[in-house]
C-alpha cells in the first residue's frame, strides 16, 4: 500500500470516532487500531499466486512437505470477533481443559465483544481434544476455538 495513502487512512481514523479500521487490497492488508486516542498499524501482505504467462515449463520446484493432517473432529466456531477467555475471571479456574467432558449447552470459554462477555457453549457432546486459542487472544468469527470429539 502506498505510503501517503496509509498515512491519510491514519489522519482519517484519528481525526473520526472510529476505533478500527480494515482495508483488504492486492497488495496487502491493513488493520488500523485506535487505542488510547493513538492510531496503531498493523500490516499483513497477502499471499498471492504470481500470474503465470503460457510459455515454455518453469524449472521444477524443491519438494513441498505435505500439509499437517486436518484436525479429526468437531471444531466449535467463534461466533463473533472479540477476545478470548478460557475463564470467567483472571485467576479463575478454566471452563474446559484437553480431555474435559462437555454436554451440548455447556458454557466452554467466553469472548469479550464491545465490553460485553459472551459466553461460548458447546455445540456439541463429547471431549475436548484440542483448545487451538490462547487465553486473551483476539479471535475472529467462524475461528475455531476448540476441537470436541
Amino acid at each position: 500500500m502506498d505510503l501517503r495513502k496509509l498515512k491519510t487512512l491514519i489522519d482519517l481514523v484519528s481525526e473520526s470516532n472510529v476505533s478500527e479500521l480494515e482495508i483488504t487490497e492486492a497488495e496487502g492488508k491493513v488493520r488500523i487500531v485506535k487505542s488510547g486516542g493513538t492510531p496503531m498499524v498493523m500490516q499483513a501482505p497477502v499471499a498471492m499466486a504470481p500470474a503465470t504467462a503460457a510459455g515454455p515449463a518453469a524449472a521444477p520446484a524443491a519438494p513441498v512437505e505435505a500439509a499437517p493432517a486436518a484436525p479429526v473432529g468437531h471444531a466449535v466456531k467463534s461466533p463473533m470477533v472479540g477476545t478470548f477467555y478460557r475463564s470467567s475471571s483472571p485467576g479463575a479456574k478454566a471452563y474446559v481443559e484437553v480431555g474435559s467432558q462437555v454436554k451440548e449447552g455447556e458454557t466452554i470459554c467466553i469472548i469479550e465483544a464491545m465490553k460485553i462477555l459472551n459466553e461460548i457453549e458447546a455445540d456439541k457432546s463429547g471431549t475436548i481434544t484440542r483448545i487451538l486459542c490462547e487465553n486473551g487472544q483476539a479471535v475472529e468469527y467462524g475461528q475455531p476455538l476448540f476441537m470436541i470429539e
